[in-house]
């Protein structure tokens, strides 16, 4: 009964911005770590950011120094900020959350994937 739905996807050339969110919603007690996966066509699914709930991330070499994430723990939202955007960043991008739900089991949830292509 939880679940994460990301906007913010879309088109862009290459060097600009996009800005990601996920929010998650529903029976939810708590969220640990969030993060944020691409995986693009016949490519295998990647980790890009990660963020526990006390703000501490990590990012895939590829996007260090250009993507950032961040989180607003009230709101049960997870963002990442994309800057200098590639031709090989062009993915599906995928949200995922650690939940502690309301019955007090811990599960990993998925958002519904939002398109970010990157070309002139």
């Amino acid at each position: 009964q939880v679940q994460l739905v990301e906007s913010g996807g879309g088109l862009v050339q290459p060097g600009g911005s996009l800005r990601l969110s996920c929010a998650a919603s529903g029976s939810i007690f708590s969220i640990g770590a969030m993060g944020w996966y691409r995986q693009g066509p016949g490519k295998q699914r990647e980790l890009v950011a990660r963020i526990t709930k006390g703000g501490s991330t990590n990012y895939a070499d590829s996007v260090k120094g250009r993507f950032t994430i961040s989180r607003d723990n009230a709101e049960n939202t997870v963002y990442l900020q994309m800057n200098k955007l590639k031709p090989e960043d062009t993915s599906v991008y995928y949200c995922n959350a650690d939940v502690w739900n309301r019955g007090f089991d811990r599960s990993d949830y998925w958002g519904q994937g939002t398109q970010v292509t990157v070309s002139a």
